[in-house]
C-alpha cells in the first residue's frame, strides 16, 4: 500500500470523524434532555428510523439532524428531470453543464432543507418533557429562525464533507456519511438488546435468531453483489494484432445489481421527507397519515419495496448505456458471437440488462423489507430492517473495490516507471 492511498484513507477517516463531531453540536435554544426523553419513546416509529440514518443526531437535535437526505432528495428530483427533459440531460453530460447541474442541486438542497428545518422547529414548540417543561428555551419565533439557519449550515457542511471525501478520499462521500451514521448506532443497539435480554423483554433464542438473520442477509448481499453476467466478445484479427501488447477485455461484465445501493438510499430519502414534515403537525388527519407511514407498519414497507424496485430500474437505465457500448465495440472491431454489430447488439445488451435488473430489483426490494417482516413475526419490540444492513454491506464492498483499484493502479504506475 503506497503513501498516496494511505493519505486518501486518512483524509476519509478525518472527514468522517468531523461528521461525527457535528452530531454532538446541538441547535441553540433547545433542552436536549427533553428531546432525548421524547425519542426514547419513539425508537420504533418514523422518528426512530430517521434518527438511525442521521447517526443519532436527531435525538440530540444536532445541527446535522436533517442529515444528507435533503441533498439526496434534490439529486433524485434532478435525475428525474434530466431523464424527462433532453436539454437538462445533455447539460449533465457536458463538462461545463455538469457544473451548472450541480449548482442547481445545491440550490435545491437549500430550499428543501429550509422547508424541513422550519417544519421540525415548529413541531418542537408543542414538545414537552415528562415534568411539563418545554423543549424550547427561547422565543418561538426567534427559535424557528435560529433552528432553520443552524440546520441549513449543518446540511451544507455535510454536503461539503461528502464532496471532499469523493474528490480527495476513498469511496463515495455521500454513501460513506450514511454508512458512518448507521454504524455509529450499532453499539447502542447492542446495548439495548443486552438490556432487553436481561430484563426478559426478549429471549436468548430470539437474539440468536436475529443474529442468524443478519448473517444470512449479509451473505446474500455479498453473493448477489459479486454476481455478474459476462457476455463474450470476439475481436477481429487485425485488432488483436494491433493490441497484442495490451490487455483487451474479451467479455462485457453486466452486474446482477447494476444500480448498487442508490435505489435503497433514494427510497429512504423519498419516504423520510414527508415523515419529517408530517411528524411536526398536531392535526389529527396529518397524524393519521404519519402513523400510516410508520416504519413498523406494513404499508411503509410495501412503499419501500415499490420505491426500491422503481429506482433500481430508473438508475440502471442511467448507468448502463447499451448504445455507447455497442458503438464502442463497433469502432474497436469487436462483436458478440451470434449477434450482428450495431442496432442488434444494442437490443441484445438492453434485453440482457433488463432481465438482470429485474432480478436485482426484486433482490433489493426483498432484502430491504423481508428481514423486518421476519423480525416482526418474532415479536421483537424494536425496529430492525434490512435497509441498514444493505447500505452498510454495499458501501463497504464498494469502498473495498475502490481501495483495491487504487492498489492495482499504483502497481501499474510502479512497473511503468521502471520500464516494465
Amino acid at each position: 500500500m503506497n503513501q498516496q492511498l494511505i493519505n486518501k484513507i486518512l483524509i476519509t477517516i478525518g472527514f468522517l470523524f468531523l461528521y461525527r463531531l457535528l452530531a454532538y453540536v446541538p441547535v441553540p435554544g433547545v433542552d436536549t434532555a427533553v428531546i432525548a426523553s421524547f425519542f426514547d419513546s419513539h425508537s420504533s416509529d418514523a422518528l426512530g428510523l430517521f434518527n438511525m440514518f442521521s447517526g443519532n443526531a436527531v435525538e440530540r437535535l444536532s445541527i446535522i439532524s436533517l442529515g444528507i437526505m435533503p441533498y439526496i432528495t434534490a439529486s433524485i428530483i434532478m435525475e428525474l428531470l434530466a431523464a424527462t427533459f433532453p436539454n437538462l440531460g445533455q447539460m449533465k453530460k457536458e463538462r461545463d453543464g455538469m457544473v451548472k447541474y450541480m449548482q442547481i442541486i445545491r440550490y435545491s438542497t437549500i430550499a428543501i432543507t429550509l422547508v424541513q428545518a422550519v417544519g421540525v422547529s415548529i413541531g418542537l414548540q408543542s414538545m414537552t418533557g415528562k415534568d411539563g417543561s418545554s423543549a424550547i428555551l427561547m422565543d418561538h419565533g426567534t427559535f424557528v429562525m435560529v433552528a432553520a439557519i443552524s440546520m441549513l449550515a449543518g446540511t451544507m457542511l455535510l454536503m461539503w464533507i461528502g464532496e471532499q471525501i469523493t474528490q480527495s478520499g476513498v469511496g463515495n462521500g455521500i454513501s460513506l456519511i450514511i454508512f458512518a451514521g448507521i454504524v455509529s448506532a450499532i453499539p447502542s443497539a447492542i446495548g439495548q438488546t443486552v438490556t432487553m435480554l436481561n430484563t426478559g423483554a426478549i429471549s436468548f433464542i430470539t437474539v440468536i435468531a436475529i443474529l442468524l438473520l443478519i448473517l444470512v442477509t449479509v451473505g446474500i448481499i455479498i453473493y448477489v453483489e459479486l454476481g455478474e453476467r459476462r457476455i463474450p466478445v470476439t475481436y477481429a484479427k487485425k485488432t488483436m494484432m494491433a493490441n497484442q501488447n495490451k490487455r483487451v477485455m474479451n467479455y462485457i461484465p453486466i452486474k446482477v445489481n447494476l444500480s448498487g445501493v442508490i435505489p435503497v438510499i433514494f427510497a429512504s430519502a423519498i419516504l423520510m421527507f414527508p415523515m419529517t414534515v408530517l411528524s411536526s403537525s398536531t392535526n389529527p388527519y396529518v397524524q393519521a397519515v404519519a402513523d400510516l407511514l410508520n416504519p413498523s407498519g406494513y404499508f411503509f414497507n410495501f412503499l419501500t419495496f415499490l420505491f426500491v424496485v422503481f429506482f433500481a430500474y430508473f438508475y440502471a437505465s442511467i448507468v448502463f448505456n447499451a448504445k455507447d457500448i455497442s458503438d464502442n465495440l463497433k469502432r474497436q472491431g469487436g462483436f458478440i458471437p451470434g449477434v450482428r454489430p450495431g442496432e442488434a447488439t444494442k437490443e441484445f445488451l438492453n434485453e440482457t440488462a433488463s432481465r438482470l435488473t429485474f432480478t436485482g430489483a426484486i433482490y433489493l426490494g426483498l432484502v430491504a423489507t423481508l428481514p423486518w417482516i421476519i423480525v416482526k413475526g418474532m415479536g421483537v419490540p424494536f425496529y430492525f430492517g434490512g435497509t441498514a444492513v444493505l447500505i452498510v454491506v454495499q458501501v463497504a464492498l464498494d469502498t473495498m473495490r475502490k481501495i483495491e483499484a487504487q492498489i492495482y493502479m499504483s502497481k501499474y504506475e510502479t512497473l511503468s516507471a521502471v520500464g516494465l
